[in-house]
C-alpha cells in the first residue's frame, strides 16, 4: 500500500481525450482560422456592396473558427457523456492514418501547381484522381462522375458566372 494519495478523476485532467478525432478536428480548424485572420489583418476589407479583397478570405476565416470552436466543445462535452466508454483515439503509429492526409493534401497543390497551365479540365481530374487514392475501395467510375461534376459546376461558378480569366484547357 502506497501512503500516496490517488487523484481522483475529477482532479486528474484527461490528456488522452484531447487525441479524440473531433476534438482534434476542431482545434485544427480554429488554428488554421486564426492564422488566416492573422495573414489578411492587412487587406481592405471594404462593406457588403463594396467589396475589397480581405472581405472573404476573413469572412469565411471567421465563419473556420466558429466551425472549429463548435466542434472541440461538442467533442469535449461527448468526453464528459461517455466518461466510462472506451473513446475513439486517433493512433499516431498508425501509417494508414496519414494516407488520407498526404493525398488529400498533394491533390490540391498539384491542382494549384497545374491550374494556369494544365487548365481546369485536366487540373481537376488530376485533383480527384489523386484525391481518389486517399479512400480505399472507392471505384473508378465514382472518381470520373465526381471529377465531372466539379468540372461542370466549376466552369459555371467561374467562368460562366464570375467571369474569371481561367484556361479551360491545356495551352501548350
Amino acid at each position: 500500500m502506497t501512503s500516496e494519495p490517488q487523484p481522483t478523476p475529477s482532479e486528474a485532467f484527461p490528456w488522452r481525450h484531447l487525441a479524440r478525432k473531433d476534438v482534434l478536428a476542431g482545434l485544427l480548424f480554429a488554428v488554421v482560422a486564426v492564422f488566416g485572420l492573422w495573414l489578411s489583418r492587412n487587406y481592405p476589407i471594404g462593406t457588403a456592396l463594396r467589396m475589397g479583397t480581405g472581405y472573404v478570405p476573413r469572412l469565411l476565416c471567421w465563419l473556420l473558427l466558429g466551425l472549429g470552436l463548435v466542434i472541440f466543445v461538442q467533442g469535449l462535452r461527448e468526453v464528459g457523456l461517455r466518461a466510462a466508454q472506451t473513446d475513439r483515439v486517433v493512433s499516431f503509429g498508425d501509417g494508414s492514418a496519414w494516407r488520407p492526409v498526404i493525398f488529400v493534401t498533394a491533390s490540391l497543390v498539384l491542382f494549384g501547381l497545374t491550374i494556369e497551365r494544365l487548365g481546369l479540365v485536366v487540373s481537376i481530374l488530376l485533383l480527384c484522381c489523386v484525391g481518389a487514392v486517399a479512400a480505399r475501395g472507392l471505384k473508378p467510375l465514382e472518381t470520373l462522375l465526381a471529377a465531372l461534376v466539379l468540372i461542370v459546376l466549376s466552369w459555371l461558378i467561374f467562368i460562366v458566372g464570375l467571369g474569371l480569366t481561367i484556361p479551360v484547357w491545356p495551352e501548350w
